[in-house]
C-alpha cells in the first residue's frame, strides 16, 4: 500500500461561507469521526475554487458518506447530483437545496448510455455556484468480485466534455470493512481506516473542439476508469485485473443488486 498521510485542506471560501453544511458537519462528523480515520496519498488535493467534477469508485452502500466526508477534509463542499423530483419532496427536498446539492431533470430514453440525465443543467448549475460534484462514473456499485472498478458510464464524462468542467479521478480503500457490499449494518468497531487518493483533472485537450459522439466518450470513459483503477492498485499495493469488469459479460443486472 502506498505512503498515505492525515491531511487536513485549505478552506475554500465556499467552504467558510455559513450554510447549512456547517450544521450537518457538526451532526455527522464528530459520530463518522469515532469509527473512521483518513489517510490522504501525499499528492491529494482538490481544486479550491471553481466547479469540478469528482469522479471516485464505488464498492459499498456507504461510500457517498465516506467520499463527502473526505471531499470536506480536502477543503470543498461536498454535493452530489440528484433526481429534480426528490427536490419536491417536503423537508427533505429543502435540505437537497439548502446543502447545495444538484437537480437533474431525466430526459428520456434520448441519452441511454449517458445514466439519462440532463449535463447540460447540471453544468449550468455548478458553472454558476462554482461548485464541484461527485459523480459515481460506475453508476452502481461495482460488480467485480474483488471490488475492482468495472466498466464505467459516460455521464462524468459526458457532463465534462459538454461543460468544460475538469473531471478529477479518486480512488478510496477501506469503507469495505466499515460496510461490506450490501451489508445490512455498519462495523463501526474498531476503528477503520480509509485510504483516499486524489489524482491530477483528467487531461481531455485532445478532444477539444470535436463534436462529443459515443466513440469519443467511450474513449475518453475507458481513460477515466483507467486512471481511477491505477489510483486505486497504489492504494490497495496490488495489481489490478489485466480485464476491467463487464456485468453484461457475466449476465448481470448494470443497476440495482446482483
Amino acid at each position: 500500500m502506498t505512503d498515505t498521510v492525515k491531511i487536513r485542506g485549505r478552506s475554500s471560501a465556499e467552504k467558510r461561507r455559513p450554510s447549512v453544511f456547517w450544521l450537518l458537519a457538526g451532526l455527522i462528523l464528530p459520530l463518522w469521526s469515532l469509527m473512521v480515520r483518513y489517510r490522504f496519498t501525499p499528492q491529494s488535493k482538490l481544486p479550491q475554487t471553481g466547479p469540478f467534477i469528482l469522479a471516485p469508485n464505488h464498492y459499498s452502500e456507504i461510500d457517498p458518506i465516506a467520499v463527502g466526508a473526505a471531499v470536506w477534509h480536502l477543503g470543498r463542499l461536498p454535493r452530489f447530483m440528484a433526481k429534480a423530483s426528490l427536490f419536491k419532496v417536503p423537508v427533505f427536498g429543502w435540505l437537497l437545496r439548502a446543502s447545495g446539492q444538484i437537480p437533474v431533470e431525466r430526459v428520456g430514453a434520448a441519452r441511454p448510455s449517458s445514466g439519462s440525465a440532463n449535463p447540460i443543467g447540471a453544468a449550468a448549475e455548478l458553472i454558476a455556484r462554482e461548485a464541484g460534484v461527485i459523480v459515481y462514473p460506475e453508476g452502481t456499485l461495482t460488480r467485480d468480485p474483488d471490488l475492482w472498478p468495472m466498466r464505467g458510464k459516460s455521464g462524468a464524462i459526458r457532463l465534462a466534455l459538454e461543460s468544460g468542467i475538469p473531471v478529477v479521478p479518486v480512488a478510496h480503500w477501506g469503507t469495505q470493512e466499515l460496510m461490506p457490499r450490501y451489508a445490512k449494518r455498519i462495523h463501526p468497531f474498531p476503528r477503520k481506516t480509509i485510504h483516499v487518493s486524489v489524482g491530477e483533472p483528467l487531461d481531455l485537450s485532445k478532444y477539444a473542439g470535436k463534436p462529443v459522439d459515443q466513440r469519443i466518450v467511450t474513449e475518453a470513459t475507458r481513460e477515466l476508469m483507467d486512471a481511477i483503477t491505477a489510483l486505486l492498485a497504489e492504494l490497495r499495493g496490488e495489481q489490478a485485473p489485466a480485464e476491467r469488469w463487464d456485468p453484461s459479460k457475466h449476465q448481470q443486472s448494470e443497476t440495482g443488486r446482483f
